[in-house]
């Protein structure tokens, strides 16, 4: 018996779309802490700039919210499952799942570094803010497209 045979296909897939969410969810915690650290900084000496430093501070967490999509669908395909699933489908199940847990954990502390430096924008030339913003979409579009893949990959295994 191999090492994956003693936790079963099904083991695996949870495995997989536990990782999704989880490793995506750690990338925005840490996104986001980088750029609320920042903030707080700015809000302490002037208020007012509060509610954009919190949008600056939220960016970072929407990889977390991609990593729980794909979380959920990962889990709906597999309790959609007509049989036992296999092992070579639950390292399937895996394989989808890694690209946004990956590219969620380094693209959110990639635009949460951004999102930081974006705080500084703000402090310095507030009308100039969304030049941030734009900053950081870049960054998450990498993010989405991290989503994507793993979405097209979880359309082809086949449970």
């Amino acid at each position: 018996m191999t090492f994956f045979e003693a936790f079963g296909g099904k083991a695996l897939a949870l495995f997989g779309a536990a990782m999704a969410a989880m490793i995506a969810c750690i990338g925005s915690a840490k996104g986001t802490s980088l750029a609320g650290e920042a903030g707080a900084g700015l809000i302490s000496e002037d208020p007012s700039k509060s509610g954009k430093a919190l949008i600056l501070q939220a960016l970072p967490g929407t990889q977390g919210l991609y990593g729980f999509v794909i979380f959920f669908l990962a889990l709906n395909t597999i309790n959609g499952a007509s049989g036992a699933i296999s092992v070579n489908q639950g390292l399937q199940m895996i394989a989808a799942c890694l690209p946004v847990g990956i590219g969620g954990l380094l693209s959110a502390v990639a635009q949460g570094k951004v999102a930081a430096a974006s705080v500084n924008i703000l402090a310095k030339k507030p009308d100039d803010w969304s030049k941030g913003m734009i900053m950081c979409i870049v960054v998450e579009f990498y993010a989405i497209l991290c989503m994507l893949a793993s979405f097209l990959m979880l359309s082809a295994v086949q449970l």
